[in-house]
C-alpha cells in the first residue's frame, strides 16, 4: 500500500502481498432484474400472479372435466377433486424430505394428467359417436377410418389440415397442463403453511361429501375422483384388450356348420334369389323414438301393404348390434360369421381366417352366383374373398356418373338399379345371392337424394340437380332437432328405395333379408333405446316363411316394441339351421353368441 513497506502489516496483522488489494465486502442486495420485468415491476407482478392463477385453474379443470359431453354442466366444476388433495399432500411431504424428488414428481404428474385429459376428450368423441369410451389397445386403427371419412367429406387438403390441427392441439394440451402442474407445485411450496391447512380442511370436507353422497344434476358425486377412476378403468381396459385375442380364438373354434356337406347347406332356398341388404344407421330409434317413429312407421306400414299387393309376405324382429353409431363393418362381419365382432382386432383375426360366413355358405354350395353391391367401398377391399363373393361392385364399378352426397358415394336407388342392370335383370342367369349395402342414410344425412322414376335413373347424372335441392351438412348440424329430422328423412328414403325395388323387380323366387347395421350417433338417439336394429325377411313363396314360423317374428316390415330380440351373431346359425337339411334351427352354443 502507499506509504507502507512490503513487510508492514495491515490492520489485521497480516502483511499485504505484493500486487494484491483488499477484497470489497460481499453485497447482500438482490441482483437487478433485467428486461421488461425490471422496467415494469408492477406489470411483471400482475403477469406472474395471473399466470399462476390460470395454471391453477387449468389443473383444476383438467381434474374435473368428465369424459362425456353430456356431463359438461356448471355443477361438474363445483366438485372437490381428490387427486388435487392427494397431489398437494404428496408434494409437501416430498419437499420436506427430498426437494428434487418433488420437482420430478410434479413434472411426471403433469405429463400423466395431460395424457389423461387428452384421453377424456377422446372419450367424449367416442361416446358421442359410438356410445363407448376409446380403447387404448384396440381403437388406434379407427383413426385411419376417420381420416378416410374426412377425405371423402372435405377432400385431401382439408383432411390434412384437420390432422395437423388436431396434432398441434394435443401437443398444446400436453405441454400446457404439464407446465401448469409444475408452476402450481412451486406455489404450494412457497405457501406450504396455507397449502397444508387447505389440504386438511378440504380433505375433511371431501370425506363428509363422500359419506353423505350428494350428486350434481347429471349424477356425478361432489366428492370427485374422476381422473383417478379414469386411470383405473383404463388399466382394466388394457388388460381386457390384451386377453381378448385369446378369448376370440377360443370362440372361433366353435362352428356347428363347418362340416356340413355342400348339398345339405341351404337346401331349402335352392332356386331362390337371396338378397341380404344392410341399411346404414337403421336402428330401433327409427321405429320407436316418438320424434320420428310415426313417419318411419308409416313408410313401413305402406311398404307392407304394397308388397302384400305384389304377393309378398314379411316377418320382422330386432337384432342387437355389436357396434353403435359407426363401425358398420363390425356389424356386417358379426351377422355373416356368427361371431361377436366388437373391435378391430377381432375383425382382422376373422378376415384372416377360413371361417365360413353366411354369404360364403351360398358359394360353397355351388348353386348360386354370389355378388356384393358395395357403393361405400372406394379403394381395394380384399375382404371380398373372405366373404365368398364371386364379384364385388364397388363405387367405381357401378357405372355411376353423378355427384357424391357428402360421405355417400352413390344414392341407394341407383345402387339397386345397378344391381338390376348388372346381375338380377340378366336373361338366362343362375340364381344369385347378393349382399347390398345401402349407404344414403350414412351420417351426416345431408344432402339427401329423393326417389325418382326407375326409368329416370340412367347413369346417375340426374342427381346433379337433386343434390343442389338438398341441405348442406353445416346447415343441418347447427341444430340437433334438425339432425334428427334429416336422419329420419334419410331412413325413409332408403326404405322407400328398397321397397320400391322389390315391388317393381322382385319375383316369385325373391327372398329379401334387410336390417340395420347399428343405431345412429347419440345426437339422434340421445343415448336411448340401446343397440338394437330392425330386421325383416320378405318372400313371395310362403314356404320360406313357414320355415321360420318357430322364430316367433312378427308379421309385417315393422317390429313392435315386444318383438323378439336376438344378438346379431346368432342369426347365421339360426338361418343356416332353418334352411339346411339335416341341421338344427337353434343357434349354436358358441361362447358369446347366445341370443337374447
Amino acid at each position: 500500500m502507499p506509504g507502507q513497506t512490503a513487510a508492514e502489516p495491515d490492520i489485521a496483522g497480516v502483511p499485504d502481498l505484493p500486487g494484491t488489494a483488499e477484497a470489497p465486502p460481499a453485497s447482500t442486495a438482490p441482483a437487478p432484474v433485467r428486461g421488461w420485468r425490471g422496467r415494469y415491476p408492477g406489470a411483471a407482478r400482475v403477469v406472474r400472479r395471473t399466470t399462476t392463477g390460470l395454471a391453477a385453474l387449468l389443473v383444476f379443470l383438467a381434474l374435473l372435466v368428465p369424459n362425456k359431453s353430456g356431463y359438461l354442466t356448471s355443477g361438474v366444476f363445483l366438485r372437490i377433486p381428490v387427486e388435487a388433495l392427494f397431489g398437494t399432500a404428496l408434494l409437501l411431504v416430498l419437499q420436506a424430505l427430498r426437494p428434487r424428488a418433488r420437482r420430478v414428481t410434479a413434472a411426471v404428474g403433469g405429463a400423466v394428467l395431460g395424457v389423461l385429459t387428452v384421453l377424456k376428450f377422446l372419450d367424449m368423441g367416442f361416446f358421442s359417436v359410438l356410445d363407448r369410451p376409446f380403447d387404448l389397445v384396440l381403437d388406434w386403427i379407427l383413426f385411419d377410418d376417420a381420416t378416410s371419412f374426412l377425405e371423402d367429406s372435405v377432400g385431401r387438403a382439408g383432411a390434412v389440415a384437420a390432422e395437423i390441427g388436431v396434432v398441434l392441439l394435443v401437443l398444446a394440451v400436453l405441454a400446457l397442463i404439464s407446465l401448469a402442474v409444475v408452476r402450481v407445485s412451486h406455489l404450494v411450496v412457497r405457501h406450504s403453511a396455507v397449502a397444508t391447512q387447505g389440504t386438511f380442511v378440504f380433505g375433511c370436507l371431501w370425506m363428509v361429501l363422500a359419506l353423505l353422497g350428494p350428486q350434481t344434476s347429471v349424477g356425478l358425486p361432489f366428492a370427485a375422483g374422476t381422473t383417478a377412476d379414469l386411470a383405473q378403468e383404463r388399466v382394466h381396459q388394457v388388460r381386457a384388450g390384451l386377453k381378448d385375442k385369446e378369448q376370440f380364438a377360443k370362440e372361433s373354434r366353435v362352428d356347428a356348420f363347418r362340416a356340413t356337406p355342400p348339398d345339405q347347406l341351404l337346401s331349402g332356398l335352392r332356386g331362390k334369389d337371396v338378397i341380404f341388404t344392410f341399411i346404414e344407421s337403421y336402428g330401433r330409434s327409427a321405429v320407436q323414438d316418438p320424434a320420428m317413429a310415426a313417419q318411419v312407421d308409416a313408410v313401413l306400414a305402406d311398404g307392407t301393404k304394397r308388397l302384400r299387393a305384389a304377393g309378398f309376405s314379411s316377418r320382422s324382429a330386432f337384432l342387437t348390434s355389436p357396434t353403435y353409431g359407426g363401425g358398420s363393418w363390425l356389424a356386417h362381419s358379426t351377422f355373416n360369421s356368427g361371431l361377436w365382432i366388437k373391435n378391430q382386432q377381432r375383425y382382422r383375426s376373422l378376415t384372416a381366417s377360413d371361417r365360413m360366413t353366411l354369404t360364403s355358405a351360398f358359394r360353397r354350395t355351388g348353386a348360386w352366383r354370389t355378388v356384393g353391391i358395395m357403393p361405400g367401398v372406394t379403394r381395394s377391399w380384399p375382404e371380398g374373398k373372405f366373404y365368398g363373393l364371386d364379384h364385388v361392385y364397388d363405387s367405381g364399378k357401378l357405372g355411376y356418373q353423378g355427384p357424391k352426397f357428402s360421405w355417400t358415394p352413390v344414392p341407394d336407388q341407383y345402387s339397386l338399379a345397378a344391381f338390376e342392370r348388372l346381375e338380377h335383370g340378366k336373361e338366362g342367369r343362375e340364381p344369385v345371392m347378393a349382399e347390398i349395402i345401402l349407404a344414403s342414410s350414412h351420417n351426416p344425412w345431408a344432402p339427401i337424394p329423393r326417389m325418382i322414376g326407375w326409368d329416370e335413373v340412367g347413369d346417375g347424372s340426374v342427381y346433379d340437380s337433386i343434390k343442389k335441392e338438398g341441405k348442406s351438412p353445416e346447415e343441418v348440424w347447427e341444430d340437433p332437432d334438425r339432425v334428427r329430422d334429416e336422419y329420419r328423412r334419410a331412413i325413409e328414403y332408403s326404405l322407400d328405395s328398397l321397397i320400391s325395388y322389390v315391388e317393381k323387380y322382385g319375383g316369385k323366387d325373391t327372398v329379401l333379408v334387410f336390417l340395420g347395421d347399428h343405431q345412429p350417433v347419440t345426437t339422434v338417439t340421445r343415448g336411448k333405446l340401446g343397440r338394437d336394429v330392425p330386421v325383416a325377411i320378405v318372400a313371395h313363396d310362403q314356404a320360406v316363411l313357414d320355415r321360420i314360423s318357430d322364430w316367433g317374428w312378427e308379421a309385417g316390415l315393422k317390429p313392435g316394441p315386444k318383438a323378439p330380440v336376438w344378438r346379431m351373431d346368432s342369426f347365421r346359425d339360426r338361418f343356416l339351421g332353418t334352411f339346411s337339411s339335416g341341421a338344427s334351427s337353434a343357434p349354436s352354443a358358441s361362447p358369446g353368441s347366445s341370443g337374447r
